[in-house]
């Protein structure tokens, strides 16, 4: 082969080489995209929890940092408040999480060098939904973060031999008058109606007839 033949097969080789390695770039693109994705969900969680407003009758863990004594599981009694050593009652109610931990530390730092709070809500017994009607489990459940009707009637058993499901609704309450929103349960599994799928608020009651 000549020079100039051999000089043009290599600058082919080079190039065509080049070129099998442009596809990888995409994939670390994806790659990053989904990574960012499952933070972005990891974050919207975490705003739940830390928008969260406590409530009479939540169950709360309180921890202070190398203080067991301090440290416990205390209820939310009816009038708002909690009781903890050193600081007797402590105004839980309407705040969040981590407004409360702030209090307990403010209020723990005559007693204790630098206090480290953190606060969780083991139990919600404030927010709940309730479900009438043609179900195996009727009563009232606890509303979770982002709850849909869909959700909370998975909680009830099923349904009896004689629940319309087509006919369900839920009552709920807005500005002092109750309000019927429909709810088809078949259309709904059926993706049909993805609209009537609501996420719930607390004191909201599903009814299957």
């Amino acid at each position: 082969m000549s020079l100039t033949g051999s000089l043009l097969m290599g600058l082919w080789l080079i190039f065509a080489g080049g070129q099998a390695q442009k596809p990888d770039k995409p994939e670390a693109a994806a790659t990053r995209t989904e990574a960012g994705e499952k933070t972005a969900s990891a974050g919207s969680a975490a705003e739940n929890e830390a928008l969260y407003k406590i409530g009479p009758q939540d169950v709360l863990r309180i921890d202070v940092w190398k203080e067991p004594e301090i440290s416990r599981t205390v209820p939310v009694r009816p009038d708002g408040k909690i009781s903890l050593p050193l600081l007797n009652d402590v105004q839980a109610a309407g705040l969040t999480p981590t407004q409360l931990a702030s209090i307990i530390s403010e209020g723990l730092k005559k007693y204790i060098t630098n206090p480290q709070v953190t606060v969780g809500v083991s139990e919600i017994n404030s927010r709940r939904v309730y479900i009438n009607g043609e179900v195996l489990r009727s009563g009232a459940l606890p509303l979770l973060p982002d709850m849909t009707v869909l959700q909370a009637l998975s909680s009830a058993g099923g349904f009896t031999q004689f629940a319309r499901i087509k006919d369900i609704y839920v009552l709920r309450t807005v500005n002092g008058k109750q309000e019927k929103i429909p709810f088809n349960y078949k259309e709904v599994v059926k993706g049909r109606k993805p609209e009537q799928n609501i996420m719930l608020q607390s004191g909201d009651i599903i009814v299957v007839p």
